[in-house]
């Protein structure tokens, strides 16, 4: 039995799809270069060891995501300007994040009987009294990467309504002078979607996502946002500066120290902590 065989005889997942999968990994991993011919029909049916009809319905899934080309007669083509995936990085600071998400533009969701509170964790602060809770779908190009589920504090959502409705609430939170932001965290889960997750990013039941829970913790230990953002797969990357501590530090035993002349972070009045990335099975 091959290789490729058994990894089908242990996945649930349509067989087109796993082709689609192996040939996607080649093209991004440059296995496939960028305006390559890729192997013919027959040659792929031989090496897949499978029907042709399904290794057509795997160049069909990469053409769509404008990985592929084919052109009548001559074959099929690695395109040389692939789509980019995993184009989202998710940020693993405080600062990062508020500019990456400062200028988006969400789509607000209304949502009937949400939950009047959220379900706190262990480490993630004290309810506040009342919450004003928030759905909005983000985009790029015209296509839906994200899913937000926020519970906001109501006695925060109060000072600028209008605000927190037109724009990303973490940056509009970050820019209310007299609030103190004791902690923040957020913690990446592998995970996959429900059926209104898949509805809203126009994916298959089931299919990967990647789930980010964020908090923020006031000086008074109240969690006043709690956001549960569900993000296509393909489209999220996270990078970690694994010696960002080190150097916040640099006079530690053990510690890395910057170069000379390094320019030290902004202090934003934010504890900061290092950066966690936690991979549970769902």
């Amino acid at each position: 039995m091959s290789e490729f065989s058994k990894a089908y005889d242990r996945s649930r997942v349509p067989l087109y799809i796993q082709v689609a999968s192996v040939m996607r990994r080649r093209i991004e991993t440059k296995q496939w270069s960028l305006g390559q011919k890729i192997s013919t029909l027959v040659e792929l049916e031989r090496e897949f060891q499978v029907a042709r009809v399904t290794v057509r319905q795997a160049i069909d899934i990469l053409r769509g995501e404008g990985l592929l080309r084919s052109q009548q007669g001559r074959g099929t083509f690695v395109a040389e300007n692939p789509v980019a995936r995993h184009w989202f990085k998710l940020a693993t600071s405080w600062d990062v994040l508020i500019e990456s998400i400062k200028d988006n533009v969400p789509k607000r969701i209304k949502v009937d009987n949400p939950s009047p509170f959220p379900t706190l964790r262990e480490g993630e602060g004290e309810l506040a009294p009342k919450y004003m809770f928030l759905r909005s779908v983000q985009y790029k190009d015209g296509e839906p990467y994200g899913v937000v589920n926020l519970h906001l504090a109501d006695e925060i959502y109060r000072r600028d309504p209008e605000a927190f409705r037109q724009h990303p609430a973490l940056p509009v939170l970050a820019n209310l002078k007299d609030v103190e932001i004791r902690h923040a965290h957020q913690t990446i889960v592998v995970d996959s979607a429900d059926p209104v997750t898949a509805n809203y990013l126009r994916i298959g039941l089931g299919a990967p996502t990647a789930e980010c829970r964020c908090v923020v913790i006031d000086g008074k230990g109240v969690a006043i946002y709690v956001a549960d953002i569900t993000y296509r797969s393909e489209a999220i990357q996270l990078h970690i500066d694994l010696l960002a501590n080190s150097r916040a530090t640099p006079d530690s035993p053990g510690r890395v120290r910057p170069a000379k002349g390094t320019p030290r972070a902004p202090n934003r009045g934010v504890n900061r902590r290092p950066s966690r990335l936690q991979l549970l099975s769902s």
